[in-house]
């Protein structure tokens, strides 16, 4: 018999900011990504009711492990998007959800900002995967938000929710 798994769920999950690949903002410069992939996508989600003009061009890597996010009925999933001249379609989902520092004093006084989870499927996505633990955040940009600032998220518990394994 192997180990059996129990999962505990959550709607509402805290994490930390930590660096990702800066693929999506175009840090990393990245000559196959000019601009970075959300320039090169915007277009594309645009074409299918989805204008992301409202958030920053880079997203915000929230750390939550040991939770994990757990897609139910995002409030937007895209099938095989063609975005890159060169790279295999993706399938993206996008969640609504809610942003608050858990410290404002570093932070700033904004409290329950809204956002959107952006989930490119891990199962299409070529390059630049992320830890199971990891969920990007598209936000306006939030100049006091930093590596290693800690954030409240929240999301509809219809549209995704947050599971941890448990041995049990």
């Amino acid at each position: 018999m192997g180990l059996r798994q129990n999962f505990r769920y959550a709607a509402s999950v805290s994490g930390t900011i930590v660096p990702g690949h800066q693929v999506a903002s175009g840090g990393n410069h990245n000559p196959a990504y000019p601009g970075g992939t959300l320039r090169m996508q915007a277009p594309h989600f645009a074409d299918h009711g989805l204008d992301l003009s409202a958030y920053h061009a880079g997203t915000l890597n929230l750390s939550i492990a040991p939770w994990e996010l757990e897609l139910r009925q995002p409030r937007w999933t895209f099938r095989k998007v063609r975005w890159h001249p060169v790279d295999p379609a993706e399938d993206f989902s996008f969640v609504d959800c809610r942003i608050f520092p858990l410290d404002s004093s570093e932070i700033g006084p904004w409290q329950g900002l809204a956002a959107l989870v952006y989930f490119p499927h891990p199962e299409t996505k070529p390059t630049h995967h992320q830890p199971k633990g990891l969920v990007e955040i598209l936000a306006p940009f939030l100049p006091g938000v930093t590596y290693g600032s800690k954030l409240q998220l929240e999301v509809p518990p219809e549209q995704a929710a947050f599971q941890t394994r448990t041995p049990h």
